[in-house]
């Protein structure tokens, strides 16, 4: 009977989320509190706890991140990634995607890479190389960046699950991993990466739109590229103090001595610690860079947060409830096969955010799945890191679909099939290449 009741009220969780997918935006989170009415009312469970530690850090993230974006930082940052990329235009295929990786892991939001995307086509098609190649890759590099980013929303989903009691494998157990499997990950990938598609020479669709005189050829001797956004000192200001918070969470988590006692005379955990510096940034940026107040409610970054922790909200408080009815079952049966099968894991969290498009939503929902089947969090870690790819896999993403836009020479294809766009291999490879780096690096030095 348990486990009839097992199946029907996992049903009813895959069927919420799949709902909220349809529905996208605020309406994940919508359908994952609709989930949490069947399972209470209909199946008499006992709510579980809504993610409050995850929300608060995600809230104080997102409030000092659109402060930034106000102030004209991110258009700072995107001006100091474009003059990297600049630098190296012949290996563009390597180099993008790092400095797409770099700059949304110190930001914590892969909305940073919009304005690059002209920046890594035309730098790429002037020196001759298939703009899909960097373009691909770089939309997908800022995927498992949110894995390997101290305040990222997905991030804060991580550290509130492993940063307790028996766990306490905290921020920089994590990011200790992460960054150097994604860094390998993108750098394996990026050498499969600039094999596919033809040369821009032996292409003939490039070649016909040379011919007709709707391209033009490429030119590396043509003037500087630069991205379109306005650089001001302000903005420079707000960036290098939004910045300078982060690093400063990574010191914290670091070295735990120097952080302050709670009342039982232990150090103050990193949840806290996080919530507080990125207030103190918000701040800061608030006397020295005086962005308008009143226009972060309407940023870009304050929006896409606002629905990230809805999203998170209301589909974590549905599979903990769930989960919470189910440990032993779980730990017994499906622990037991995650455990002698730790890919199955990592596929778990690769199929939600194919499903989901949200690497927050995939952490609350697999990796408690994960931590019961006794995975190694090392292990875990690395695996959760290139899982994130998956956000990519299907061509639905904002940043996917503005990639082929900005490509004029019309190499980076959306598809028709799913399966044959400019992404799917890209996130393939770059999945399981981070996802075996991860769990090597995992074992290695994780917990």
């Amino acid at each position: 009977m348990e486990a009839v009741l097992f199946i029907l009220q996992l049903l009813v969780v895959l069927g919420c989320i799949i709902m909220g997918t349809r529905s996208s935006g605020v309406g994940l989170g919508l359908w994952g509190g609709a989930g949490v009415a069947i399972l209470v009312f209909v199946f008499q469970l006992s709510p579980g706890s809504p993610p409050v530690d995850a929300l608060l850090i995600v809230l104080s993230v997102v409030l000092a991140a659109s402060m930034m974006q106000v102030a004209g930082g991110i258009d700072w940052m995107v001006s100091v990634a474009a003059k990297l990329i600049a630098r190296n235009p012949k290996q563009i295929t390597l180099v993008a995607p790092l400095v797409s990786f770099l700059f949304a892991a110190g930001a914590g939001t892969s909305n940073i890479l919009y304005p690059l995307l002209p920046v890594i086509q035309d730098l790429s098609y002037r020196n001759g190389i298939r703009p899909s190649r960097p373009l691909s890759l770089s939309v997908v590099a800022t995927g498992v960046a949110l894995a390997c980013s101290p305040v990222s929303a997905a991030m804060a989903a991580m550290v509130t699950l492993t940063d307790v009691p028996p766990y306490d494998f905290e921020l920089i157990d994590i990011l200790k991993v992460t960054i150097p499997a994604a860094i390998v990950g993108i750098v394996l990938s990026s050498l499969v990466v600039n094999r596919l598609g033809k040369d821009l020479a032996d292409d003939p669709e490039v070649q016909a739109k040379i011919a007709d005189g709707t391209l033009a050829p490429p030119r590396s001797d043509a003037a500087e590229v630069k991205a379109d956004v306005t650089v001001t000192t302000a903005g420079r200001n707000a960036a290098i103090i939004f910045l300078l918070g982060v690093l400063t969470i990574v010191v914290f988590g670091l070295f735990k001595g120097i952080r302050p006692l709670d009342a039982d005379g232990a150090p103050v955990g990193m949840t806290p610690i996080i919530e507080i510096i990125m207030f103190l940034v918000g701040t800061l940026i608030l006397i020295v860079s005086r962005p308008k107040v009143g226009d972060v409610p309407t940023a870009t970054v304050f929006k896409a947060g606002m629905v990230s922790a809805i999203a998170l909200f209301g589909l974590a408080w549905l599979t903990d409830t769930f989960l919470s009815a189910h440990v032993e079952f779980i730990s017994e049966s499906i622990g037991a096969l995650v455990g002698a099968a730790p890919w199955i894991f990592a596929l778990g969290v690769f199929l939600v955010c194919v499903l989901t498009t949200s690497q927050s939503t995939a952490t609350r929902t697999i990796v408690p799945i994960g931590l019961a089947a006794g995975i190694p969090l090392g292990v875990l870690s690395g695996m959760w890191a290139g899982a994130f790819a998956g956000i990519y896999l299907l061509p639905t993403n904002g940043s996917q679909i503005a990639a082929a836009n900005f490509d004029v020479s019309g190499t980076t294809k959306l598809g028709t099939k799913l399966v044959d766009h400019s992404f799917f291999l890209p996130t393939l490879v770059l999945a399981v290449t981070t996802i075996g780096a991860g769990a090597a690096f995992g074992a290695l030095w994780g917990g």
